[in-house]
């Protein structure tokens, strides 16, 4: 292979080689979560002086069956002075409430499981579940936490001092994805990988008028009671299927402090268990997210955008390179499909590791880039049509600009 062959090779494969620096120079992870002081006692919730205000954990709940119990048991044997757990059962159609109720409080002061009401008009089902549990609610913080998450014990300890150390009105938190199964570890890095690169420095709270980029993670947000209702709590979002990215948008807009840490291994959420369920729950949620964080405009094109820039990256340079290997041609496009293939499967491995995913899933990018450009596709072509858990909504457009 003749020098001829390296310099244009080289030259475009200066793209890539540019884009994993982005990512690897600019995209931030979110501040860690750091333990709480072993020093706490009594009313405190560390040595410093953190007060320990009495805390509601909400988990809004329908068809959790295969959840509900793991993640309550990790709730009630959470290690804080003063909190309640208030189940909201909605309208599930399996065993969610009957083993809800058998979970014994433990820590808890109560865990009382609140039968939900019909669904109103114009309501999206977590919304209005999470609205109900904020109603019965008796507790100055409020932590609305997902049925498939896992908790640590010292986790609400912690959440509670950042609250109190960011001087934060609200503090959402990211965890560690369980990826049990092949298609999750193939296609679900691809998605938090995208989010990482559009929400790339979340390591400080956001002004107002940078209200579109501020993001929150609904598996995980603690609020000051008083900050929930100024803004009109989930009523502000009753329509949003991704309604933990819109609330962060009004917070943030309304002049409040959110503040978003990272506690890997504290936190554990396992989302999808099986490809179909990938497919519905991204499918479900990235079109209207799309339009939410990059406007009206933008957002209608933007997930078409995406796959054509996913095709060109990730897609065809190794269908590229396999024809010109099969078939025959100039050596310099084998060398350019080849050291573009190499820096790919290095950049997804680095991030399926980064996800807790096996090291060798990172060379199988291009098959979990092809599953995640049909999601994307699908979403888009699906629009405001969302099926999810047993129902069908249609999404109202998002607002051009964002107000409390």
């Amino acid at each position: 292979m003749s020098g001829s062959d390296l310099f244009p090779a080289a030259v475009f494969s200066l793209p890539w080689a540019l884009f994993a620096l982005y990512a690897a120079v600019l995209v931030h992870r979110p501040r860690r979560l750091t333990p709480p002081d072993p020093d706490a006692t009594g009313s405190q919730v560390g040595g410093s002086g953190h007060r320990a205000l009495p805390v509601s954990i909400v988990v809004p709940a329908r068809n959790e069956a295969r959840n509900i119990e793991t993640c309550l048991e990790s709730l009630a044997a959470l290690e804080y002075p003063d909190f309640e757990i208030l189940v909201v059962d909605d309208r599930s159609e399996d065993q969610t409430a009957q083993l809800a109720r058998r979970v014994p409080r433990l820590n808890a002061k109560a865990v009382r499981v609140i039968e939900g009401e019909p669904l109103p008009p114009g309501w999206f089902g977590k919304p209005w579940a999470c609205a109900q549990g904020a109603r019965e609610a008796r507790n100055e913080l409020l932590l609305f936490t997902d049925a498939d998450t896992v908790h640590a014990p010292d986790l609400l300890s912690a959440a509670v001092e950042a609250l109190d150390d960011d001087e934060a009105d609200a503090v959402t938190l990211v965890g560690s994805q369980i990826l049990s199964s092949f298609w999750e570890r193939l296609v679900q890095p691809h998605f938090f990988f995208s989010l990482a690169l559009r929400f790339r420095d979340p390591r400080q709270p956001l002004p107002p008028s940078r209200s579109r980029d501020a993001i929150a993670n609904g598996q995980y947000i603690l609020i000051r009671r008083t900050t929930y209702d100024q803004i009109d709590g989930h009523g502000a979002v009753q329509g949003e299927v991704v309604e933990d990215l819109r609330l962060a948008q009004i917070l943030v807009a309304a002049g409040k402090r959110l503040s978003l840490r990272e506690a890997p291994g504290r936190l554990r959420t396992r989302m999808y268990t099986s490809l179909r369920e990938i497919v519905a729950g991204w499918s479900k949620n990235t079109a209207t997210a799309a339009r939410q964080t990059f406007g009206p405009v933008l957002g209608r094109v933007a997930l078409p955008l995406a796959v054509v820039v996913m095709a060109v990256l990730w897609i065809a340079p190794p269908l590229i390179l396999m024809g010109t290997l099969w078939l025959g041609g100039p050596n310099a496009w084998v060398l350019w499909g080849a050291s573009v293939v190499a820096m790919s499967a290095i950049l997804w491995s680095a991030v399926s590791w980064a996800m807790g995913a096996p090291f060798r899933y990172g060379p199988l990018y291009p098959l979990g880039a092809i599953v995640a450009a049909f999601i994307l596709l699908r979403s888009w072509i699906r629009g405001s049509r969302i099926s999810w858990k047993g129902r069908t909504y249609v999404s109202p457009p998002s607002a051009s600009s964002i107000t409390p």
